[in-house]
């Protein structure tokens, strides 16, 4: 497996007392690797970047990497609507060893496509490391075109993009502009496998929290070629991946993270808040057919 391939965990992060559980990340660490994950974020969207503190972002992706210690790539997310802010985590992670950075579009701001080039440009200026940008429309309100991607693809610091446009015409499109090593993977879990047909590398994946065997197995079946095994695997996976958006992410991972005694408390920060009886039973049913629970 390359590296930045394959099923790469947007990992949760635990609380307890609306503190980070340091060692129950440590636990989900050791999960993951031990279940083949190919890869681990830490401080994405799954893992409430928006609700973390400064020096809490920053600790997390230190455990993280010190973790892991190089059995898997790390990449860390440290994506910010404000520049200077993005610059400062991205040089954090850097200086801890994290293998690379994730770099969400500026949200709430609303950037113009030169705004979002100059953005991404300005940050890779600054600090020297992988960077894999970070679309996602549904939650920043901008849409990371396909040209600008192109644009964005030849900074030598910009090696691939999440792009979680569900969008496989868009996804089609950025592979089409872009050079053959850049490395395109799905941002939605019901779209990695059709990514991977059309070109694409991998998903950073919500599912793979409670089931990274399950999506590791898919991710290496569709990379293989193996259209039989990879179709079966992701009709097995269906339902389970549309419980883990029954409530808004990561509420129903780390619920079910907590049923399978892999966290203390699946307690999310304000504004998120607990499951609600009806996605609570649809996470249940689906965990339970897939042998989770």
């Amino acid at each position: 497996m390359e590296k930045y391939h394959g099923a790469i965990v947007a990992i949760v992060t635990p609380y307890i007392d609306d503190k980070v559980d340091e060692q129950g990340l440590i636990d989900l660490i050791e999960f993951q690797i031990a279940e083949g994950t190919h890869g681990i974020v830490p401080c994405g969207t799954t893992g409430e970047s928006a609700t973390l503190g400064f020096d809490e972002h920053k600790r997390v992706i230190e455990l993280t990497v010190n973790t892991v210690n190089g059995r898997v790539p790390v990449i860390a997310g440290t994506g910010a609507n404000n520049t200077k802010e993005a610059i400062d985590l991205t040089q954090s992670a850097k200086d801890c060893g994290a293998d690379a950075v994730l770099s969400v579009t500026p949200y709430y701001n609303k950037p113009s496509q030169e705004g979002l080039y100059q953005h991404f440009k300005t940050v890779c200026d600054a600090v020297d490391i992988p960077t894999i940008l970070y679309n996602v429309p549904s939650r920043t309100s901008i849409n990371l075109l396909p040209e600008t991607v192109a644009r964005l693809a030849q900074l030598d610091a910009v090696i691939g993009i999440k792009e979680a446009s569900a969008s496989l015409s868009q996804i089609s499109d950025v592979i089409r502009r872009c050079p053959d090593d850049f490395i395109v993977l799905s941002g939605d879990d019901f779209t990695a496998m059709p990514t991977v047909f059309i070109g694409g590398k991998g998903v950073i994946s919500v599912t793979s929290n409670v089931y990274p065997r399950g999506m590791a197995d898919l991710m290496e079946a569709a990379l293989s070629g193996d259209i039989g095994k990879a179709n079966e695997m992701h009709y097995k996976l269906f339902p389970l991946i549309t419980a883990m958006f029954a409530a808004p992410n990561p509420v129903p991972a780390k619920k079910g993270l907590e049923l399978m005694g892999k966290i203390k408390s699946a307690l999310p920060r304000l504004p998120l808040t607990t499951i609600d009886e009806k996605a609570l039973n649809e996470l249940t049913g689906a965990m339970t057919e897939a042998g989770l629970l």
